[in-house]
């Protein structure tokens, strides 16, 4: 068997001026991108040199073929990984997305921060002596004036004020937090 060590080559640039046009040609018509096959038929090339330095190769161009066909699949081989990996994201993304849509479209601010507030007063309120407790609900809530509510529970008009600014003044306290809407609501 007649093996060629190197087959005459003098240095990498004789082998990159003979084999590179013709293998980025073949790279590029399966890889389709102009950088990643630069990129794949620089690497082969040098291995092409490295292999031509430490072996006697009978056909360093079917050697080139092999390794610009193995770049060329382990490069697509990644690509199609990269993009199930990708359309796999985009797909939780979408989903998520879509999912934070339809929960922002039925989320009612007013219903829940109305909730929240309605429970608190509500607390706060069963927290109050009864006395205070119904004067604050006669005026608040079946809207009856100070002097209304003195003649129903035969009060002075000054002990019902007492008693609706010592319930604004808990509520006040309790609701520190929705402070602008309790003066919506309460005042």
């Amino acid at each position: 068997m007649n093996r060629v060590r190197s087959m005459s080559f003098s240095g990498f640039s004789e082998i990159y001026t003979r084999y590179y046009k013709s293998s980025f040609l073949f790279v590029k018509s399966y890889v389709r991108d102009d950088m990643a096959s630069e990129d794949i038929v620089s690497e082969s090339l040098i291995h092409l040199w490295k292999t031509l330095k430490t072996e006697e190769v009978e056909y360093p161009h079917a050697l080139l073929i092999r390794i610009l066909k193995n770049a060329s699949l382990n490069y697509l081989k990644h690509q199609d990984v990269r993009k199930n990996a990708m359309e796999s994201l985009t797909s939780k993304i979408e989903r998520d997305l879509h999912y934070r849509i339809r929960t922002l479209e039925a989320c009612d601010p007013e219903e829940i921060f109305s909730n929240e507030i309605a429970e608190i007063v509500e607390k706060t309120l069963n927290t109050l002596p009864e006395q205070t407790r119904r004067i604050f609900e006669m005026s608040r809530y079946e809207y009856l004036s100070v002097n209304e509510i003195s003649k129903q529970l035969h009060v002075s008009p000054k002990t019902v004020e007492y008693h609706i600014t010592k319930s604004l003044k808990s509520l006040r306290k309790a609701l520190q937090e929705y402070l602008p809407a309790f003066y919506l609501l309460f005042i």
